[in-house]
């Protein structure tokens, strides 16, 4: 399909991704990581996803100083120029702004679709369908547009949108005004909210203009942008404001644009999508969203028995051979000099602990 150049992609791709540890290392991050033996790594599955609708050089990658050489490397046909390597990490919303300073200078129309590095969408045409509409939304409309899905059970682990009135604007009857937003609620919470009907996950996916996309990152860290005034660093120029901002990136506040956005914008919509979704930020989280063997367990490109096994998810290296008799509701991975081997419910808040305690006893070796 024809490739519109006034849209961009910025791929979010800096984060250290702890909670899936130990096949999540603090040097090679999962979205830097083959998870599912298909031959593409998370970080490389985002970008053939966001390539049928955005023309390579359109597509920003912001990233870890520390990842930048891997991530050149993962997807060779992004210009050189437009990875971003970030000095400290500052979470999503600094990264933003600085990809919006770059794009601006570009298109000073460009619409922008923001996307994290490590999901899972299951119908690709869905997903290029609904992200079109979005595009076309806000190529004239000022707002955000949070690309939101049905929930299919009552995860803790997912922010939840909660849809509010129709949007005016707009034929799509999928749109709706955003009426609040709970970020990772507890269980009992999330299942109120399934129940409702009147909330959606946030994919953490979103699109607006690069234009109202920067003005609202300055509406949501003013003490920064404040200081650059007295400074007397703002101006006309965006090429010396984009530059200032990276100077001063290290102040930026510590600030997701999820939370940014769904939490503080009195102009951000909702969409309520069909492509099909999942984070893949914990084991739990991929274990509820791929398919299972015999058994309701889930096997990850390893080879294994099983003997009266049951909701489990394994992942173990190439070359392995794992045999499990007896055990019900674990995560059993193994990678490089670790194998963790832990109960599933909940196992997030107990596997940073693992982290910690490793990292403080053992060193960096191991994590």
């Amino acid at each position: 399909m024809p490739k519109d150049s006034k849209n961009f992609c910025v791929i979010l791709a800096g984060g250290r991704g702890r909670r899936l540890w130990p096949c999540s290392r603090y040097d090679h991050p999962k979205q830097f990581v083959d998870l599912f033996g298909v031959g593409r790594t998370l970080l490389q599955q985002t970008y053939d996803r966001v390539a049928e609708l955005i023309p390579p050089e359109n597509i920003y990658v912001t990233t870890n100083d520390d990842f930048a050489a891997m991530t050149r490397e993962q997807l060779p046909l992004v210009p050189e120029e437009n990875f971003l390597g970030e000095p400290v990490n500052r979470n999503t919303a600094p990264s933003v702004t600085l990809a919006c300073y770059h794009i601006l200078q570009r298109c000073p129309d460009a619409r922008v679709v923001l996307t994290p590095s490590d999901q899972a969408v299951l119908r690709q045409e869905a997903f290029v369908s609904n992200v079109t509409t979005a595009l076309d939304f806000v190529s004239s409309h000022d707002g955000i547009i949070a690309m939101g899905v049905r929930p299919s059970r009552p995860e803790p682990g997912y922010g939840y949108v909660q849809m509010g009135d129709p949007c005016d604007t707009c034929a799509d009857e999928r749109m709706f005004t955003v009426k609040s937003f709970s970020e990772k609620p507890e269980r009992d919470f999330a299942k109120l909210f399934m129940e409702s009907g009147e909330f959606l996950w946030n994919t953490g996916i979103f699109v607006s203009s690069a234009r109202h996309l920067l003005a609202h990152c300055k509406q949501i860290m003013p003490a920064l942008f404040r200081q650059l005034e007295i400074d007397g660093h703002v101006n006309e120029r965006i090429d010396e404001e984009a530059r200032l901002v990276w100077d001063y990136f290290p102040l930026f506040p510590n600030l997701s644009i999820d939370y940014g956005v769904l939490e503080h914008s009195d102009d951000a919509f909702v969409m309520q999508c069909d492509f099909g979704w999942a984070d893949l930020g914990t084991w739990h989280s991929i274990y509820e969203a791929e398919s299972r063997v015999p058994g309701d367990n889930v096997v990850l490109d390893s080879e294994v028995m099983l003997d009266e096994c049951r909701d489990n998810i394994i992942k173990l290296p190439k070359g392995r051979l794992g045999v499990f008799s007896g055990l019900e509701g674990y995560i059993i991975v193994e990678n490089e000099n670790v194998l963790m081997v832990c109960k599933k419910e909940d196992s997030s808040a107990q596997i940073r602990k693992f982290v910690n305690e490793v990292q403080l006893k053992l060193g960096e070796e191991f994590i």
